[in-house]
């Protein structure tokens, strides 16, 4: 339990985090949030590691000179790249011999990943520009495009669109307005509304697939 709550504590405390990490690392700072990215993208079985919320985070602190922009966000990027590229071909190793009740299947959320695979099955490889902006189904949608056996040179397009947009888009925000003080002062709960929104269109989606089963 102490697990889930110091890493619930990470992500909406990660400007406090972030400071710790910049102070005591320098320039090793951009090696941990590469980790950090990689790891939640490309490993599936830590969807739950933050994404929009650190590349906010990233943007606030480049903006008070912390990190430098450009070096950033090429981090984040080549991170984003390479961890749904990786995720893509475990997908395509395992995805489909992985059985529920063994040891790996009971480490992967097996509704979240029907989640994926419904979305994927709706929205193709948009999917994987749409789920960028998605936790948790960021994390399942290239590992469900590898066992699904898509193109990996269509899925590979896909993977670097949705990653430069992410990246720029979040850390931007950040960048912009993550000093004003109404958000630096409430930090918390901006970090929060930012969960909130990327995980409504899977919510609504949810929704309308179970009313829909219904008429």
């Amino acid at each position: 339990m102490s697990i889930i709550q110091d890493l619930i504590s990470f992500i909406l405390h990660i400007d406090q985090h972030l400071i710790e990490i910049i102070e005591i690392f320098g320039i090793w700072s951009y090696a941990i949030l590469f980790l950090i990215v990689f790891v939640e993208t490309g490993v599936v079985i830590f969807p739950f590691l933050p994404g929009d919320s650190l590349l906010f985070a990233g943007g606030t602190f480049a903006a008070q000179g912390a990190f430098n922009l450009g070096l950033l966000m090429l981090v984040l990027f080549v991170a984003a790249v390479i961890g749904d590229t990786v995720n893509y071909h475990i997908g395509k190793k395992l995805g489909l011999a992985i059985k529920p009740n063994s040891w790996i299947g009971k480490l992967i959320n097996q509704e979240r990943l029907q989640k994926a695979q419904d979305f994927f099955d709706k929205h193709g490889g948009k999917t994987i520009i749409i789920a960028r902006f998605m936790p948790f189904i960021r994390t399942f949608a290239p590992f469900v495009a590898g066992a699904s056996r898509m193109n990996y040179r269509y899925f590979f397009a896909y993977n670097v669109i949705g990653a430069v947009i992410w990246v720029i888009v979040c850390t931007m925000l950040g960048y912009f307005f993550g000093n004003i003080p109404i958000v630096k002062n409430n930090f918390s709960t901006v970090l929060l509304l930012i969960i909130f929104i990327s995980v409504l269109p899977a919510v609504i989606s949810f929704i309308k697939a179970r009313f829909g089963k219904k008429k």
